[in-house]
């Protein structure tokens, strides 16, 4: 899905102008999509596979980069990406590329009170040796104006890009909540679901409904439904359905940064990322819903009250 490049417009006056050269220069040229590498894993060939996700530039310093293509048959080189980081190291020692002046390398992206995000996401599906995985890649990126409350924003998502079968979902996202107290994130709360046809079946795809300003780790509503039945003081037996909002723990703990090997020259560059570790975010706290179900026996179903970060 080609994306259209977005512009918005900047207010001069007191500022000066230096201030309007730096918003002209910033929203024209700065914000823009940027090569992200990172390395998925092996193919089922056991050649290894890095995609680029792409990434959104929040300052306006730039260095000599390679194009994709380049970078691809760069990786394919070298069996691993020990090898390749081995690689990288002895080069980084080699005559040092132009730098631009420090003032420029501080510009923000975006003119003030906005930030540089995404215009679109796509999903690619790989086949990795260890089985199919998906990931989300950046198609484009444009200035948006900073929130400071927490409410639900647009984002879109293509799926089977350029295939029969490719759709876009607006699966929707939270806001940065820009001056929320530390520990607490702008997050889903609430959720709905979207079908998406596929070559071989029909997949579920969720989507954000609700946001709210929680700590990061924390509970969201989870319904299932059981049969239970009653008896009637008037000796009527009835069969219904039990709702339970049972709960789950969702989001994460602060696991510090995941780069393990950073650019020198561009500290926004991360040549090596770690595996995302498993959440953290646990349940805390318990009650317990008795019933007696359609076999006429006791069944106690326990639901999640509260959640927290896991020593």
């Amino acid at each position: 899905m080609k994306t259209k490049e977005v512009r918005h417009k900047t207010v001069s006056g007191a500022l000066g102008k230096h201030i309007d050269h730096r918003n002209l220069f910033t929203q024209r040229v700065c914000c823009k999509r940027q090569s992200h590498f990172v390395y998925i894993g092996q193919d089922i060939s056991g050649s290894p596979v890095s995609v680029d996700l792409g990434m959104c530039r929040s300052r306006c310093g730039m260095t000599t980069r390679s194009s994709p293509e380049a970078r691809q048959r760069e990786y394919s080189k070298h069996s691993s990406m020990l090898e390749f980081l081995k690689s990288k190291k002895m080069r980084m020692h080699g005559p040092a590329a132009p730098e631009i002046s420090d003032h420029l390398n501080q510009l923000p992206s975006c003119g003030a009170n906005q930030v540089c995000e995404p215009t679109g996401m796509r999903v690619e599906r790989l086949l990795l040796f260890e089985g199919p995985r998906e990931v989300e890649v950046i198609e484009g990126c444009h200035c948006e104006i900073k929130l400071s409350q927490c409410i639900r924003v647009p984002a879109l998502r293509t799926y089977y890009f350029e295939t029969p079968y490719e759709t876009v979902i607006e699966v929707g996202g939270c806001s940065r909540s820009e001056g929320a107290p530390d520990g607490f994130s702008c997050i889903p709360t609430k959720f709905d679901s979207e079908l998406l046809e596929t070559p071989n079946k029909v997949d579920v795809i969720q989507t954000v409904a609700a946001c709210e300003l929680k700590e990061s780790c924390y509970r969201v509503r989870h319904v299932e439904y059981y049969y239970e039945t009653v008896h009637h003081a008037d000796g009527v037996k009835q069969e219904r359905l039990k709702e339970i909002d049972v709960g789950r723990c969702s989001g994460g703990c602060t696991t510090g940064n995941r780069c393990l090997l950073r650019s020198p020259s561009d500290l926004e560059s991360c040549y090596l990322w770690s595996e995302r570790q498993s959440s953290s975010c646990v349940p805390q706290g318990y009650e317990s819903h008795s019933f007696i179900n359609q076999h006429g026996q006791i069944r106690t179903i326990l639901s999640i009250t509260s959640c927290l970060c896991q020593d």
